[in-house]
């Protein structure tokens, strides 16, 4: 498409997540700042302005059906579960836009939409943490990749949710112009180039919620005040009045780990914030309570696939590691892109 401007449609519905699509939408705009590269446009099935998940109304440029080509068609998600806003009339919207796509991108639970469609079966994609295990077990012909913030699988591509989308994007602007421009792009809107780690890095432990005024809050709270400080599940058993054995039922029942595991998590956390304070790798395993700078490598290669000392360079150079896979991988163009059935159509 030399010489011409890449036209980058993104498929909207009521209910869709407001930020699914205007991240990815920026970052094309903001590559337009040097190049004029891009063409964005919003559309609908059926051409009639769709309502956001922040209440605001989108007004569109047309009806799925009379859209013109498109190099990259991309599907937001939606706060909705899947079987509320996968309806027919949107599968039969995408169906039509991804037959005219050089490429074919889903941010967040979009990817059930592409999943309807068949165009991940044999495939591997990721969705956001929420929906990973929905989508493998409802598309068994679909390799899900939960920990991955994006996945490329040819031309077809997925990306976990919300700002995952502009990780994704970015991806797709470096594809097309370059590292360089790439690389603008992110400084312009303030945001890393590659993130390190996959969805795993977005603390479990804090998105843990333990029921009010139950002992396992007390013990987070306590553990909160001091991560690095070695407690034993004896210790916090003792502090609440209860056995071990129950702090341990009530730990998993609550936050779906046990407490050491938890502590576990909150002191990787601190080190992870450290880490990305400026602190030395031998500083920060100290200051969160590792027994030695080995002891935090181990921990940062199980959890999140790199050592400490690469994410702390990521952090500083703003380009880091990322656990989608080469930048450079390309898209192919698959004649499988066209006439896709939905996965009702291929059962009957």
């Amino acid at each position: 498409m030399a010489g011409t401007r890449r036209r980058i449609g993104f498929l909207l519905f009521d209910g869709v997540k407001a930020l699914d699509y205007v991240g990815p939408a920026e970052v094309f705009v903001e590559a337009n700042q040097a190049t004029e590269a891009y063409e964005v446009v919003l559309l609908s099935p059926s051409g009639d302005a769709v309502t956001s998940s922040i209440g605001g109304g989108v007004a569109v440029s047309a009806a799925a059906a009379d859209a013109p080509p498109l190099d990259t068609l991309i599907v937001p998600g939606s706060e909705r579960a899947p079987s509320a806003f996968v309806t027919d009339e949107l599968l039969t919207a995408a169906q039509i836009l991804a037959g005219r796509a050089r490429r074919v991108v889903s941010i967040c639970s979009g990817a059930f939409v592409l999943a309807e469609l068949g165009l991940l079966d044999g495939r591997s994609a990721t969705t956001h943490w929420k929906f990973t295990d929905d989508l493998a077990l409802r598309f068994p012909l679909i390799d899900v990749q939960p920990d991955r913030i994006f996945v490329r699988d040819r031309h077809v591509a997925t990306s976990a949710g919300v700002a995952a989308g502009i990780d994704l994007a970015l991806a797709l602007v470096e594809d097309d112009l370059g590292a360089a421009t790439a690389q603008r792009v992110a400084q312009g809107l303030l945001v890393y180039l590659r993130r390190s780690g996959g969805q795993t890095q977005f603390s479990a432990p804090l998105r843990a919620v333990a029921v009010p005024e139950s002992p396992v809050r007390v013990i987070t709270e306590l553990i909160a005040q001091d991560p690095s400080y070695r407690h034993s599940v004896i210790s916090l058993a003792r502090h609440v009045s209860i056995s071990p054995r129950h702090l341990t039922r009530l730990f998993h029942d609550e936050v779906g780990m046990s407490p050491a595991e938890y502590a576990a998590s909150v002191r990787f956390d601190l080190a992870r914030s450290w880490l990305e304070a400026g602190r030395s790798v031998a500083q920060a395993a100290s200051d969160a309570g590792f027994s030695s700078a080995e002891a935090l490598r181990r921990t940062f290669v199980a959890r999140l696939g790199i050592s400490p000392s690469a994410y702390r360079r990521g952090i500083r150079t703003q380009i880091g590691v990322t656990t989608s896979g080469p930048a450079t991988l390309t898209f192919a163009q698959g004649k499988d892109r066209a006439g896709v059935g939905s996965r009702s159509d291929r059962q009957r």
